[in-house]
């Protein structure tokens, strides 16, 4: 379990002790130099041209909802070839049928993207205010060790800016890169820690900031092991379709949340059921360790704060289950919205 004092710590860039890899051994460094190696070498690498995501989705009376995905890989559904299975185009899909309106969709996310490269895919929007941004971000901030107080604080600055701005937030925290399978330990056990701990602080910073999280942690972990071949991508890092499909699904109920689309639920005071209200430091560790936890805001006799800080709910709004198989054994269809979608340039 995660302590909610490094998390908060992190969040807060007030003290990050050089921790992680560097205050390691030399042996245990070389011997995970090696795995890494070894990992690299057995993750394959897949030429790609991004399909075409962006254009209205759905049917229904009114303006459309303005929608914005942002990003690293799994915003952009890297390896995908066909735009209506992407993660932004199942939830523009998923939001439309919900909200009984057109979604319009505009997608920043790159490929091997940081926490610092939302800043300049914010700058992509200006003269936009989306109603909604939904946030996929961490797994390459972890991969390329970044230090996580500098993740947090772009991330933050981003989620403070959209916010501010008028648009409701929802960020997809870091998965748990121990939950890849060229990934052998002790390194699996490192790339676990390290995943986790900077999806806690991720937490703690967008839900100061007024937005929420999802986690999605080892969301696929048991599927990984048991069908590698049909939730892998091809370069056996990445997810298949199907696994982007339980991404979006454990996200999309927190993205209609936040548009007032679903009502915000009843959260116990006494935890009852794994849920509850709790400092969000605490719920933010909880929340790292379970996949599809969301985290958001909430006031407590009218406060929002407490002594320990940000009140927020720790909620399960959508059960882990897997994508309904269908007879050709692809994702499952998203009624009325991908499949129908008057799928014009934005």
């Amino acid at each position: 379990m995660l302590r909610a004092a490094r998390a908060r710590r992190i969040a807060t860039a007030t003290a990050f002790g050089g921790g992680g890899l560097t205050l390691l051994g030399a042996g245990t460094m070389a011997l995970l130099y090696l795995q890494a190696r070894l990992a690299h070498r057995a993750i394959g690498f897949t030429s790609w041209t991004p399909p075409e995501v962006e254009g209205v989705y759905g049917r229904g009376a009114g303006p459309p909802v303005s929608f914005a995905v942002m990003g690293d890989s799994t915003a952009a559904g890297f390896a995908l070839t066909e735009g209506p299975q992407t993660p932004g185009a199942l939830l523009a899909a998923g939001i439309a049928e919900v909200a009984g309106r057109p979604v319009r969709l505009r997608s920043t996310a790159k490929v091997g993207a940081t926490s610092a490269d939302l800043v300049r895919q914010a700058g992509l929007l200006e003269g936009e205010v989306p109603d909604l941004a939904v946030v996929f971000i961490g797994a390459n901030d972890v991969i390329h060790r970044v230090r996580p107080a500098d993740a947090v604080h772009h991330l933050q600055s981003v989620v403070r800016a959209l916010h501010a701005g008028g648009t409701a937030v929802v960020v997809a925290t870091c998965p748990d890169l121990g939950s890849v399978r060229p990934i052998g330990q002790p390194l699996r056990t490192v790339a676990r820690r390290a995943s986790r701990q900077l999806a806690a602080a991720q937490t703690i910073a967008v839900v100061e900031e007024g937005g929420r999280t999802v986690s999605l942690t080892d969301l696929l972990a048991d599927d990984f092991v048991a069908r590698p071949d049909e939730l892998f991508g091809p370069d056996r890092f990445h997810p298949s379709a199907r696994g982007y499909a339980h991404a979006a699904i454990a996200v999309l109920p927190s993205a209609c949340a936040a548009l007032g689309l679903l009502p915000e639920l009843e959260v116990p005071l006494d935890r009852r059921a794994g849920e509850g209200v709790l400092p969000v430091d605490r719920a933010a560790v909880e929340a790292a360790e379970e996949a599809g936890t969301e985290v958001t805001g909430v006031r407590v006799a009218g406060r929002e704060r407490g002594p320990r800080g940000r009140w927020a709910a720790l909620l399960h709004r959508a059960a882990r289950e897997r994508p309904q198989e269908q007879e050709g054994g692809g994702p499952p269809e998203q009624g009325g919205g991908a499949q129908d979608a008057a799928h014009s340039r934005a």
